[in-house]
């Protein structure tokens, strides 16, 4: 059965998270260096909740600036699968804010699928029932691209969707070579071509 749609992750797949995750260690008075060090040190150890940080560091959980930096290949994808005809959906663990900062940021798709707006977050079963529900297709015809194993890969499997597993970021570089993804790139511009394959 071939692809025909495409979801994505947004958090390192699309966006690099460096300037949201840099404005949250200063808040804390953490050192940037310092603060991303515990971070690899959680993804390393396994831990699954990057919140953890904040028990890491015995402050309490704030936010960063709200935005999105898009990675340089992240909008030349996204037209790229809609001029091959795929639907094209984000579907992430993220809060209420982001639909509006991701179209500030000029993503277009079909589908925007939140955990805010969800009710559920990923790695659970129901967040994956409900990106079949959203596509309208079976979940073999779905695949769904991430840079985490735990959060990504392993689920979207489950769901029976095709698996992509992007290894940028931290858990993508941490966690990689641990995957069954059925395709491994390190880029979106990869990605397209990669999928025609399948």
């Amino acid at each position: 059965m071939a692809v025909t749609a495409v979801f994505l992750d947004v958090g390192e797949t699309l966006a690099d998270e460096t300037a949201y995750w840099g404005s949250v260690a200063d808040r804390i008075g953490i050192p940037r260096l310092t603060f991303f060090a515990g971070a690899g040190a959680l993804i390393a150890r396994g831990e699954r909740d990057h919140r953890r940080i904040f028990e890491l560091f015995g402050v309490e959980p704030v936010e960063g600036d709200r935005g999105f930096t898009l990675y340089v290949d992240a909008l030349p994808c996204l037209v790229r699968l809609r001029e091959a005809g795929y639907l094209v959906g984000l579907a992430a663990n993220q809060p209420d804010w982001a639909e509006a900062a991701l179209e500030a940021a000029g993503v277009d798709v079909d589908v925007v699928a939140t955990s805010a707006a969800l009710g559920v977050a990923k790695p659970a079963p129901e967040f994956f029932e409900r990106i079949v529900s959203a596509a309208a297709r079976p979940a073999a015809e779905i695949a769904y691209v991430g840079d985490r194993v735990d959060n990504d890969v392993e689920p979207a499997l489950a769901a029976g969707m095709v698996a992509v597993h992007i290894r940028r970021g931290p858990w993508g570089y941490l966690q990689a070579g641990r995957e069954r993804a059925h395709v491994r790139i390190d880029s979106l511009d990869e990605l397209p071509e990669a999928l025609t394959g399948v």
